[in-house]
């Protein structure tokens, strides 16, 4: 699956689009890494709890993305973006969306 942020892919075209996709994880620390983050927090710098969630969040929520485009009968997904927010003071949404397409190379 090609993954792209752009509305084209260098040296193909798309042929079709499947529409809108998307993959969505909501995740919340646990209890010690909340703990290991406040104090953390309080000297200051990377919170690397945190950091670490969000990157396998986002990750997740691509992998979910992929999987819905797939299901579309898709091979590229373009413009993908990420969207997050809070839920609550414990939990992080993040969202992968983007446009399910097939493209294919370009002849030369």
């Amino acid at each position: 699956m090609i993954v792209v942020t752009t509305e084209e892919v260098t040296g193909h075209r798309v042929v079709e689009m499947k529409g809108q996709v998307f993959g969505v994880v909501v995740r919340s620390r646990g209890l010690g890494g909340n703990i290991m983050a406040g104090l953390r927090s309080l000297g200051g710098g990377e919170i690397t709890e945190y950091t670490q969630l969000l990157e396998e969040a986002r990750r997740h929520a691509t992998d979910r993305m992929i999987a819905n485009a797939t299901a579309m009968g898709a091979n590229a997904v373009l413009r993908m973006q990420f969207d997050s927010s809070e839920i609550g003071q414990t939990m992080s949404e993040i969202v992968a969306y983007g446009t399910a397409a097939i493209i294919e190379p370009v002849a030369r």
